[in-house]
């Protein structure tokens, strides 16, 4: 029997009704202030649909389009003076930025309240002793889809990839919920010997239909994290979903699973935020 399909558009449509009646009682509504530099039309996909979401869910949103040419000194002194800024509770620089910019020097200038991606150094250390002030938007996301097909405690979660801002979040995640995590890599061998044995399998490596039918144990839960795009223009994930979703249990499809929740998380985290300011 094919895998339930984990539908993102449909709980991400929930958790959005709800943050909207929130945002409608507020007599101050939410500011997310949404910083791009350059034009990579991936980047400019994503940044539309939040700035899309912002409008839709009442909130306050500033757009900041900056060169690809802008120095790294000068978005520095931006995302300052968004920092005191009273009106903006939460501030989303759009990645990957530029080479002469330090992605991480940037991450890091944001304040640890006011990170609604959830990436900086605090709000990720925490993770690990469950105090994080803002949890980050795409592993609250992962963990959301997880939680909506079953239990998750004493099953063995297998994640593949181990980025800082998706699978090593998700780890620490589903070991505060009692699960035992496998972490693997680019460099892990035999990788189908860990996959085949995981009851709940995370693909976050950004490798396009890497996990195949025969890496995949049969009623597994997988959770797709990836996009990628194809020489044909198709979009896909890092999961061969169609052969896939014969063998697993639930499996979220690309598009329409991981990202649309993660919008909605970032929403989500907009409103802690904005609470978090008191």
């Amino acid at each position: 029997m094919p895998a339930k399909i984990i539908d993102g558009k449909r709980i991400s449509g929930k958790l959005l009704g709800e943050v909207k009646a929130k945002i409608s009682k507020l007599r101050e509504k939410p500011g997310l202030a949404i910083v791009i530099v350059g034009e990579n039309p991936a980047s400019l996909i994503y940044v539309n649909s939040k700035e899309k979401m912002c409008n839709e869910l009442g909130a306050y949103c500033e757009r900041y389009n900056l060169s690809k040419d802008v120095s790294e000194t000068n978005l520095l002194k931006l995302i300052d003076e968004l920092n005191d800024n009273p009106k903006i509770h939460g501030i989303l620089v759009q990645l990957p930025l530029p080479k002469q910019i330090d992605d991480q020097l940037v991450i890091e200038s944001i304040r640890p309240e006011k990170d609604v991606d959830g990436f900086s150094p605090l709000n990720l250390g925490n993770l690990a002793v469950g105090n994080t002030i803002i949890a980050p938007a795409t592993p609250k996301a992962v963990m959301r889809m997880i939680e909506s097909a079953g239990k998750i405690e004493g099953k063995h979660a297998v994640i593949v990839g181990r980025s800082n801002i998706v699978g090593k979040p998700v780890a620490l995640m589903l070991l505060e919920k009692n699960a035992t995590v496998t972490i693997c890599h680019s460099k892990t061998r035999n990788l189908g010997d860990y996959t085949k044995d995981a009851d709940i399998l995370v693909a976050a490596c950004g490798v396009p239909q890497l996990i195949k039918k025969d890496m995949v144990k049969k009623g597994a839960v997988v959770i797709d994290v990836g996009i990628n795009r194809t020489s044909g223009g198709k979009i896909v994930g890092d999961v061969d979903f169609e052969n896939v979703k014969e063998v697993a249990s639930y499996i979220t499809p690309v598009p329409g699973g991981v990202g649309p929740m993660t919008i909605a998380m970032l929403m989500d985290n907009l409103l802690r935020a904005m609470k978090l300011r008191g």
